[in-house]
């Protein structure tokens, strides 16, 4: 892929300062002014451009690889072609991160739609009595409603629509197309476009016509540095606060349902669905496509694998697979019997086909 207007290459770093900066040890200086101007995959790196390798089971994609530099830990330095300059670190994950912020800053957040306006658009409606701080920009068609406060460095992107009494925190980033109403945010949050703060959630009680609807009157609160994709939806208490935790990271189409306790640095994958009234400890990682019950804890430093279904509180430290969600060796081992005993049966099929 050819570098694009999107997320333009950086004017160049050299490769002495990066690894200075990333704390990597450069293994040879003779390449220290090299320029570093972008990221890129393994198998596609080219000039002044830098790549990460975490395991030597993808070695066959340094064949097409010419990058300017390579990150990766002394376990798999022995496979980096000669020609290639190598930063060494102890976790080139993460530092192939730092060097992403670095590289292309403007790809950390959801970009401008107006580039360079600031400032209230002619185009914005902000109700008189809400009160926003200096170097706040509304973009176009978004609408603040009354009482509403927002923190300095704040972005509200076009179409967003901010509810009465909403505050917003400093340095923040609401993308395009977001709605926040009776949410109270912190500083440095980004939400994505088309996120839903803070609607009704979903309660109902039998009644002698059908159901009726029991009112939503809690609130949303979101902590510092939190992140939340696009699409995503996280429902205000009923009485109570759904809470979402400092550093924690929502992926796209994520549910989150009304009364809801997340900790601090939580990921939450593509896909989950976390019915009310559920807890859930710090330090979570819950896989893309899981349904977490209602009304159960999860504790500190879970992980949840990707499509399980959590029905029953998870204690802490524990890793949890399959629908119902258990102990993942447990969950691995059935999966193993039922594939033999699969095996088996097809081989009885086809002994009496033969």
């Amino acid at each position: 892929m050819d570098l694009n207007d999107f997320f333009p290459p950086h004017d160049g770093i050299s490769l002495r300062e990066l690894a200075a900066r990333l704390g990597a040890e450069l293994l040879d200086d003779a390449a220290g002014d090299r320029r570093i101007r972008s990221v890129a995959p393994v198998n596609r790196a080219g000039e002044g451009q830098i790549c990460y390798l975490l395991s030597r089971k993808a070695r066959h994609e340094l064949d097409t690889c010419n990058a300017s530099a390579i990150l990766c830990d002394a376990a798999i330095r022995s496979v980096i072609p000669d020609h290639i300059p190598v930063l060494l670190t102890r976790t080139p994950h993460t530092a192939f991160a730092q060097a992403g912020a670095l590289l292309h800053p403007q790809a950390l957040r959801p970009s401008p739609v107006v580039s360079g306006a600031g400032g209230v658009h002619a185009a914005a409606f902000v109700d008189p009595t809400a009160h926003l701080e200096p170097d706040v920009e509304i973009e176009p068609m978004a609408v603040v409603g009354a009482r509403a406060e927002i923190g300095s460095g704040t972005r509200i992107g076009a179409g967003c629509i901010i509810g009465a009494d909403v505050k917003i925190g400093r340095d923040c980033t609401i993308a395009p197309g977001a709605s926040v109403v009776a949410a109270l945010i912190g500083n440095g949050v980004i939400i994505h476009n088309g996120a839903r703060i803070g609607q009704d959630g979903f309660g109902y009680a039998p009644g002698p016509a059908g159901m009726l609807k029991i009112v939503q009157v809690g609130r949303v609160i979101i902590q510092d540095n939190v992140e939340i994709g696009a699409n995503t939806t996280i429902d205000r208490g009923t009485m109570d606060d759904t809470v979402i935790g400092e550093g924690t990271k929502i992926d796209n189409q994520v549910q989150v349902g009304h009364n809801v306790r997340i900790g601090r640095h939580c990921g939450i994958v593509a896909g989950v669905g976390i019915a009310g009234s559920t807890t859930i400890g710090n330090g979570v990682m819950i896989g893309g496509a899981s349904g977490v019950n209602g009304h159960i804890k999860i504790g500190d430093g879970v992980q949840i694998a990707a499509m399980s279904g959590v029905i029953a509180d998870v204690p802490a430290g524990a890793r949890y697979g399959g629908v119902p969600a258990r102990p993942l060796k447990d969950f691995l081992r059935d999966v193993a019997e039922a594939m033999t005993r699969s095996d088996e049966r097809a081989k009885r099929r086809g002994d009496k086909n033969e």
